[in-house]
């Protein structure tokens, strides 16, 4: 016999079983089921089904992120609503301008190495980074987890990502993702969960450790999976010594539940194999209309560009704005540049150290933390025919709420660049040679 994959592991302790193999089908409890602005519409569907009160409610979280502030009042009617929810329900709810899901569940240390948390959100794919099991599922699974407390699922096939190599300077986990995207294509891990490993994570900041289980959810993957080294459990081990500390905690609270990191077997079984070596990778770009029409940015260069966006739960870390700042300090931009800090943590801490500072005197524009423009109906819509760039994720047409305006997604650093410039331009035209 084989040993097991991470996927075969965390599900098998999720539904009370000794171990599991893919194709298996299951009834498992998640640790943390999580929704956002579609709460009150998973409510509805909740009530029909003959639900009244939301079972295992510890162990719920709500967030208001996705249109935040409200930009119209059937949206502010929306959030009042889900805030009535949360407080009949006693469920824990992030209030406006706290940030983006992912960003604020893992700040808060809500979800822990080796748990499974499912979420009314696809990129829920983003817990992969603290060694976790996230998958997106749609309202009428969520009403059923509110409802039962457990969800059924097939324990999927797992496909390994080994990443060889120091990236050069300038070179991202966005650009080694994109490049994923164009070798095995949206849909290139469809129904499958994702792990992966290699010399690269270990020259990713912990900032960047997000980015590519996040992406998974572009490439068709029901999960994503790195195994938590010591930065990540160190990073959750500060985070719930700060939330016991919390004048609103309760030491019993299941945030401070014992949890255990799982991690493959070394004779694993895996549906496929996929290397890459990153050492001379080349900054990347994705084209309209899709996040797998990538190309390296020199055969682009040129396009003109009316708006930069830094933001989204893909590309609204401290570290991005960071590298914006970096390409952006001492000059001005050409285009508007859009910073969307993706949590008010974030946001604090930027505030703090300059970086925003550098930023609004180059002339960018400052947002509340949340998904922006990326949901397509406030915060940076662009007009017609207008082109916008990002560090977000997907570039779907009509994905900023305009169907004729295309979308380009690129690492920070390129994205502040062509904000200075105006167009499509390696940041090293504008800031010289990049230190590695």
């Amino acid at each position: 016999m084989t040993g097991y994959t991470f996927v075969e592991k965390t599900l098998a302790r999720a539904a009370g079983r000794v171990n599991v193999r893919a194709g298996d089908i299951l009834d498992i409890q998640p640790d943390v089921m999580f929704s956002h602005d579609n709460t009150a519409a998973i409510r509805r569907i909740f009530e029909k089904i003959g639900a009244q009160n939301i079972s295992r409610p510890e162990r719920a979280v709500f967030t208001l992120d996705h249109a935040v502030p409200a930009p119209t009042t059937e949206h502010a009617q929306n959030h009042a609503e889900i805030r009535q929810w949360a407080k009949a329900q006693g469920i824990r709810q992030f209030e406006v301008g706290r940030g983006i899901c992912h960003q604020v569940i893992s700040e808060e240390a809500l979800v822990l190495p080796g748990e499974v948390i499912l979420g009314s959100d696809s990129h829920t794919t983003h817990f992969g980074w603290l060694g976790a099991f996230g998958m997106g599922v749609g309202r009428t699974e969520m009403a059923a987890l509110w409802a039962t407390g457990q969800l059924w699922i097939r324990v999927p096939e797992t496909f390994r990502i080994t990443l060889i190599g120091k990236p050069p300077a300038g070179v991202t986990a966005k650009d080694i993702t994109l490049r994923l995207m164009k070798d095995k294509s949206v849909g290139g891990g469809a129904y499958r969960a994702i792990e992966i490993c290699g010399e690269t994570l270990q020259h990713w900041s912990i900032d960047e450790l997000p980015v590519m289980p996040n992406m998974m959810a572009e490439f068709g993957a029901m999960s994503a999976y790195i195994a938590p080294d010591e930065r990540v459990l160190e990073y959750v081990h500060a985070r719930r010594a700060r939330a016991v500390q919390a004048a609103d905690s309760d030491p019993a609270s299941y945030r401070f539940r014992p949890y255990e990191p799982l991690y493959p077997d070394t004779d694993a079984d895996y549906d496929e194999d996929y290397a890459l070596d990153v050492s001379t990778l080349q900054p990347q770009i994705a084209l309209p209309h899709q996040p797998d029409n990538v190309v390296n940015l020199s055969e682009v260069a040129g396009q003109p560009i009316q708006q930069a966006l830094i933001g989204t739960c893909t590309g609204g870390r401290l570290s991005d704005l960071e590298a914006a700042a970096a390409v952006v300090k001492g000059k001005h931009i050409r285009s508007r540049l859009l910073i969307i800090p993706a949590s008010s943590e974030v946001l604090l801490e930027a505030t703090r150290n300059g970086t925003l500072a550098t930023l609004i005197e180059a002339g960018a524009a400052i947002s509340t933390p949340g998904c922006g423009p990326c949901m397509g109906n406030h915060m940076g819509v662009p007009a017609s025919g207008e082109a916008t760039i990002m560090s977000g994720s997907r570039n779907f047409k009509g994905r900023l709420g305009t169907t004729d305006a295309p979308t380009y997604l690129s690492n920070p650093y390129v994205v502040a660049a062509c904000a200075v410039a105006g167009k499509i331009i390696d940041p090293a035209e504008i800031i010289g040679t990049m230190e590695a």
